[in-house]
């Protein structure tokens, strides 16, 4: 009781008003549920459509099981929203119908830890006890360091799928979840990554975002963050990183394109980073399909973010620019299994003139990268064909109830 008090000063106003929707969707729910015994309710964040949960609902859609019904949430101002009414049924995200569906649903599907119809309030009433359903979490992307905020306490999910082994092996020995709660089925929009076309004059910049910059967290303080964008490591490092002379010159005279698609937690401070090179491409994640970048891309630039084990998995090449590693680990994630700088599948370094080394010799390899790397990858995952959603989808059955 203590605990459900101490997370209640985190509601909000909002949170307040769907707290009323819940109780006036309870009846309804309830009805639905005897209309529609089976619902499979789908989602990823509010305006996406393009991970692991669009794959998922597209290939049950396809599927045509009249004894599922299957239904997929989303805004419907989302760009993604005519995609996903094309494909089979959607009703709108964070709604009042929305908590009708999570209430009669028999399974909650997510890629997203808060795809639901109000985080906040669906966190009380599910790790509490209050209300249990079957949540599915497909995931984001592979969880390769500590994050604690995916502990079986703070989650209470009925399966957690992996996508690879030894994330498999490390969510099963240190998040605390019941041994038939975490399976290792691989991700379904992994089915999408075999015969991919690459485009070898492309390289994808993909910096991950900071906790600590979006909101005041402990991290905000300790490392003195003064709330300017402009002002932080984050900026000058990328921004200096995207107007390096030596990789302009190198950019145009090979006629190589540089696509900069950061995180969509730093989307809105897109407009500061600059480029005076017109081989460089500051983009919008309004304007791009992430996993058509992830397919045609010849090589990958990032920080930390975890859209590095798709490339991975197509055995494509990885740089990691970690110039702020001790900051990103005492103020957003602690250390897993996987070290950023020595896994032995991909290169790393703390210097931006090391990275542009780094992206020339990648180049002069064809971006391709040697045997060893391969073979490391294919222990890491483990699994590798293209049968994730059709595994994701016998294991759900599976659960029953």
């Amino acid at each position: 009781m203590k605990k459900i008090i101490e997370n209640l000063r985190f509601i909000k106003l909002k949170d307040i008003w769907a707290i009323f929707q819940f109780i006036f969707a309870i009846i309804p729910a309830i009805i639905l549920k005897c209309i529609k015994k089976n619902i499979w309710l789908i989602c990823e964040d509010e305006n996406a459509a393009r991970d692991n949960g669009y794959v998922f609902f597209k290939y049950m859609c396809e599927r045509k099981d009249e004894s599922i019904n299957v239904v997929y949430a989303i805004n419907k101002k989302s760009q993604d929203y005519l995609k996903v009414k094309d494909t089979g049924k959607c009703i709108q995200y964070g709604g009042y119908i929305h908590w009708i569906y999570y209430l009669a649903a028999k399974y909650n599907i997510s890629s997203q830890k808060g795809g639901k119809p109000n985080a906040p309030v669906c966190y009380l009433l599910e790790v509490y006890g209050i209300l249990k359903n079957k949540r599915i979490f497909l995931q984001h992307g592979i969880t390769i360091s500590d994050a604690k905020w995916l502990y079986y306490e703070n989650t209470k999910m009925r399966l957690f799928i992996c996508g690879a082994q030894k994330e498999y092996e490390y969510v099963k020995e240190k998040f605390g979840y019941p041994e038939e709660n975490v399976k290792c089925l691989g991700f379904c929009r992994f089915d999408k990554l075999h015969n991919v076309e690459i485009n070898k004059k492309r390289i994808l910049v993909m910096p991950s975002w900071r906790e600590w910059l979006n909101r005041k967290t402990d991290a905000y303080y300790e490392l003195q963050y003064d709330g300017k964008f402009e002002n932080s490591k984050y900026y000058k490092n990328w921004n200096s990183f995207l107007n390096n002379e030596e990789l302009k010159e190198f950019l145009e005279k090979n006629d190589l394109e540089l696509i900069f698609y950061p995180h969509r937690n730093v989307q809105n401070n897109l407009s500061y980073f600059t480029s005076k090179s017109p081989n460089i491409k500051i983009a919008s994640w309004k304007e791009y399909d992430i996993q058509e970048l992830l397919k045609n891309s010849a090589l990958m630039i990032t920080d930390y973010s975890s859209v590095a084990m798709d490339f991975l998995y197509m055995k494509k090449p990885v740089i990691y620019y970690t110039f702020d590693i001790d900051d990103f680990r005492k103020g957003q994630y602690a250390k897993g299994y996987f070290d950023y700088e020595n896994n032995n599948m991909t290169y790393f370094s703390r210097k931006e003139s090391e990275i542009v080394k780094q992206i020339k010799d990648s180049y002069k390899a064809n971006f391709e990268i040697n045997i060893e790397m391969k073979e490391k990858i294919d222990n890491f995952f483990g699994i590798c064909d293209e049968n994730n959603c059709k595994r994701t989808f016998e294991a759900i059955k599976e659960i029953g109830g």
